[in-house]
């Protein structure tokens, strides 16, 4: 088994990059948001521009994202996927940077992989670079999340996404066994595809020891809930 999460969101309880915006960013942040959902502008285009408009300094920065919390049951997730050996990597339209920093703050180093759009520049002068972007992308965003997932490597029987948002809809056709809540829920649903519904990583940790034969485990996370 491999397991692949989305991050704003989905490992976060806010989108970390719009509550960068709304703490930093010029407020014509929200425009380019509102030509996005409008279909004016792809996904890619508007986190490009989005970004460039993020003010303040490096300790600004650190400031806002140093505020940003984890779903309550991540932690536990990583240790028991760790403790059965199953590799948990981040793919995210979201930013390296931020992640990063998010995922030091809490002294989480488990993660096998983080995929996310690249942060260059320096305060005042931000830039994204987008190296997972794909003509012909379904999603129009700046990591095309079905390419970066990949095919499973040999031995993998079973992919596992777990993830929340509209980045996330290619994807999720691809998992094995999908996780989701909001717009992903709501999108599986209309499309009659198979998912379990979750509210926070104890759901998810709880469903996957259940599937695994793990029922310890599983009561040990019930319970916690």
């Amino acid at each position: 088994m491999r397991i692949i999460c989305d991050f704003d969101g989905t490992i976060t309880q806010q989108d970390t990059t719009d509550w960068v915006l709304e703490a930093l960013a010029d407020p014509a942040w929200r425009d380019l948001e509102s030509e996005w959902v409008a279909g004016g502008i792809s996904a890619a285009q508007c986190m490009r521009r989005q970004v460039a408009l993020i003010g303040g300094s490096q300790e600004d920065l650190h400031g806002a994202l140093d505020t940003v919390q984890l779903d309550p049951g991540f932690v536990d997730f990583l240790a028991w996927a760790g403790a059965h050996r199953f590799p948990v990597s981040i793919v995210s339209d979201g930013v390296d940077y931020f992640i990063d920093r998010i995922l030091a703050r809490h002294g989480i180093s488990e993660i096998q992989a983080v995929v996310a759009n690249q942060l260059s520049g320096q305060p005042g002068a931000w830039r994204l670079e987008q190296p997972w972007s794909r003509p012909g992308c379904a999603a129009r965003s700046g990591v095309c999340k079905c390419d970066a997932a990949g095919a499973a490597p040999a031995g993998v029987a079973t992919t596992v996404f777990v993830g929340d948002g509209r980045s996330d809809f290619c994807v999720s056709a691809r998992a094995d066994l999908l996780f989701a809540k909001g717009a992903l829920a709501d999108y599986a649903a209309s499309r009659d595809q198979a998912f379990i519904p979750f509210e926070t990583f104890h759901d998810v940790t709880s469903a996957l020891a259940l599937l695994v034969g793990d029922a310890p485990a599983a009561q040990r996370q019930v319970l916690a809930i």
